[in-house]
Protein backbone atom coordinates (compact mmCIF):
# COMPACT_ATOMS: atom_id res chain seq x y z
CA UNK A 1 0.00 0.00 0.00
CA UNK A 2 1.23 3.44 -1.09
CA UNK A 3 0.17 6.04 1.03
CA UNK A 4 1.62 9.88 1.19
CA UNK A 5 3.77 10.88 3.82
CA UNK A 6 2.31 12.81 7.02
CA UNK A 7 3.53 15.95 5.94
CA UNK A 8 2.17 16.14 2.93
CA UNK A 9 -1.11 15.42 4.62
CA UNK A 10 -0.80 18.06 6.67
CA UNK A 11 -0.17 20.29 4.05
CA UNK A 12 -2.97 19.27 2.50
CA UNK A 13 -5.20 19.62 5.19
CA UNK A 14 -4.05 23.25 5.76
CA UNK A 15 -4.49 24.11 2.06
CA UNK A 16 -8.33 22.80 2.33
CA UNK A 17 -8.76 24.23 5.66
CA UNK A 18 -7.97 27.64 4.02
CA UNK A 19 -10.17 27.48 0.46
CA UNK A 20 -13.37 25.60 2.35
CA UNK A 21 -15.39 28.71 1.93
CA UNK A 22 -17.67 29.26 -1.07
CA UNK A 23 -16.73 32.89 -1.07
CA UNK A 24 -13.01 31.99 -1.61
CA UNK A 25 -13.85 28.92 -3.85
CA UNK A 26 -15.60 31.43 -5.87
CA UNK A 27 -13.24 34.01 -6.32
CA UNK A 28 -10.69 31.20 -7.53
CA UNK A 29 -12.79 30.35 -10.17
CA UNK A 30 -12.83 34.46 -11.01
CA UNK A 31 -9.21 34.57 -11.25
CA UNK A 32 -8.41 31.48 -13.41
CA UNK A 33 -9.86 33.66 -16.21
CA UNK A 34 -7.09 35.85 -15.54
CA UNK A 35 -6.46 39.20 -12.88
CA UNK A 36 -9.04 41.55 -11.48
CA UNK A 37 -8.74 44.06 -8.94
CA UNK A 38 -10.64 43.81 -5.50
CA UNK A 39 -13.41 46.16 -6.61
CA UNK A 40 -14.69 43.77 -9.17
CA UNK A 41 -13.98 40.29 -7.40
CA UNK A 42 -15.97 41.82 -4.36
CA UNK A 43 -19.16 43.41 -7.01
CA UNK A 44 -19.03 39.51 -9.10
CA UNK A 45 -18.70 38.32 -5.51
CA UNK A 46 -21.86 40.62 -4.36
CA UNK A 47 -19.89 41.32 -1.37
CA UNK A 48 -18.54 44.68 0.09
CA UNK A 49 -15.23 45.57 -0.92
CA UNK A 50 -13.45 45.14 3.03
CA UNK A 51 -14.99 41.91 2.98
CA UNK A 52 -13.98 40.84 -0.22
CA UNK A 53 -10.31 42.10 1.11
CA UNK A 54 -10.42 39.79 4.01
CA UNK A 55 -11.25 36.56 1.77
CA UNK A 56 -8.26 37.58 -0.67
CA UNK A 57 -5.82 38.29 2.11
CA UNK A 58 -6.58 34.72 3.46
CA UNK A 59 -5.65 33.21 0.10
CA UNK A 60 -2.47 35.79 -0.41
CA UNK A 61 -1.19 34.43 3.10
CA UNK A 62 -1.18 31.22 2.40
CA UNK A 63 0.46 32.13 -1.07
CA UNK A 64 -2.42 30.90 -3.04
CA UNK A 65 -2.79 34.51 -4.39
CA UNK A 66 -0.53 37.29 -5.32
CA UNK A 67 -1.47 40.67 -5.58
CA UNK A 68 -0.12 43.71 -7.37
CA UNK A 69 -0.93 47.75 -6.98
CA UNK A 70 -1.52 49.68 -9.81
CA UNK A 71 -2.84 52.87 -8.76
CA UNK A 72 -5.31 52.80 -6.01
CA UNK A 73 -6.38 49.35 -6.97
CA UNK A 74 -4.90 46.35 -6.06
CA UNK A 75 -5.37 43.44 -8.47
CA UNK A 76 -4.70 39.74 -7.79
CA UNK A 77 -4.26 36.88 -10.16
CA UNK A 78 -3.64 33.20 -8.88
CA UNK A 79 -0.10 32.22 -7.63
CA UNK A 80 -0.24 29.05 -6.71
CA UNK A 81 0.21 26.75 -10.41
CA UNK A 82 -1.56 23.63 -9.06
CA UNK A 83 -4.77 25.77 -7.63
CA UNK A 84 -6.93 26.18 -10.70
CA UNK A 85 -6.49 21.55 -10.67
CA UNK A 86 -8.72 21.71 -7.37
CA UNK A 87 -11.36 23.52 -8.69
CA UNK A 88 -10.69 21.13 -11.69
CA UNK A 89 -11.49 18.51 -9.29
CA UNK A 90 -14.64 20.51 -7.31
CA UNK A 91 -16.35 20.58 -10.70
CA UNK A 92 -15.77 17.05 -11.43
CA UNK A 93 -17.03 15.33 -8.33
CA UNK A 94 -19.39 17.67 -6.44
CA UNK A 95 -21.31 19.65 -9.34
CA UNK A 96 -25.33 18.33 -8.88
CA UNK A 97 -26.68 15.87 -11.14
CA UNK A 98 -23.63 14.53 -12.19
Amino acid sequence: MELLPCDTLATAAECLRIMAHPVRLRMVEILMQGEFPVHEIAEMCQLPPAQACEHLRRLQGYGLLASERRGKAVYYKIAHPTLPRLIGCIRATCQEGE
